[in-house]
């Protein structure tokens, strides 16, 4: 399903052309996308909604580099996807785009500096360098007195801000998050997608939510809907970079994020 571009002349920074998903489930092929198309402008929050194995993790996971197409292209930030090696595909994904998932996956031997800290450890940056980048992502986020805790001693919203933590460390212009408030309940979900609107309204940053929620839903500036790997609707509730999209600012949030 094609869809238009209605931005206020943003550029896009990730546009899929005709994306198909294919599996093999037994002894038949289930289809998890049928030929998406659409663009999304830089600096917009979308929400993408459908009911379980309508493929909204699915195209989430390939326009992160997480996976690839059965057929189809898909550019992000510039880069086409499907030409890219595995090796190019790890940087990509390193410089590019933030992971947010609902299970957190923080390492439970390491405190939370030392989490957030952890992606350059991959980038081989100075250890003195990478924690004090990591001491300002977690005192902007409201944990400067959790800095030596564990996973296993912080609450469920507080693993989650060590996560987003995480995920902004390499600056990426892009913010993926799969189900982020699943685990959390509704005060501490809010507090999360706040934070990801801030992140969107504030820092210009591009935002990528899966949900099945709609009360995390909206908070986008648009929601794709899918079901049996199509688009059924575009909702556009504000244009990127627009007035309205930017009145939602948590306060939690220190604006030194960067």
């Amino acid at each position: 399903m094609a869809i238009e571009l209605r931005s206020n002349d943003t550029p896009a920074i990730i546009t899929g052309y005709n994306l198909e998903k294919h599996f093999q489930l037994g002894d038949q092929w289930v289809t998890a996308l049928a030929g998406l198309q659409f663009s999304i402008p830089r600096g917009q929050f979308v929400a993408i909604m459908g009911p379980s194995g309508s493929g909204k993790s699915t195209l989430l996971y390939i326009l992160g580099g997480l996976d690839r197409p059965s057929a189809g292209d898909v550019v992000v930030a510039g880069r086409p996807l499907t030409r890219l090696t595995g090796e190019e595909l790890a940087e990509f994904r390193r410089l590019t785009i933030g992971f947010v998932f609902q299970a957190f996956h923080l390492v439970p031997t390491l405190s939370a500096l030392e989490n957030v800290a952890l992606p350059g450890v991959f980038a081989a940056i100075p250890r003195e360098l990478r924690e004090q980048r990591a001491f300002r992502l977690l005192k902007a986020l409201g944990m400067a007195d959790r800095l030596e805790h564990r996973p296993a001693q912080l609450s469920g919203g507080q693993q989650q801000r060590v996560a987003i933590a995480r995920a902004l460390f390499n600056d990426p212009p892009i913010i993926m998050a799969d189900e982020p408030t699943g685990a959390l309940d509704s005060k501490t979900g809010q507090t999360v997608m706040r934070m990801l609107r801030y992140l969107c309204s504030r820092q210009n940053k591009t935002v990528l939510v899966v949900t099945h929620d709609p009360v995390v839903a909206s908070y986008a500036d648009r929601i794709i809907h899918l079901r049996d790997g199509q688009i059924i609707r575009d909702e556009w509730r504000r244009l990127a970079g627009s007035r309205r999209a930017r009145q939602t600012e948590p306060q939690e949030v220190n604006r030194d994020v960067s």
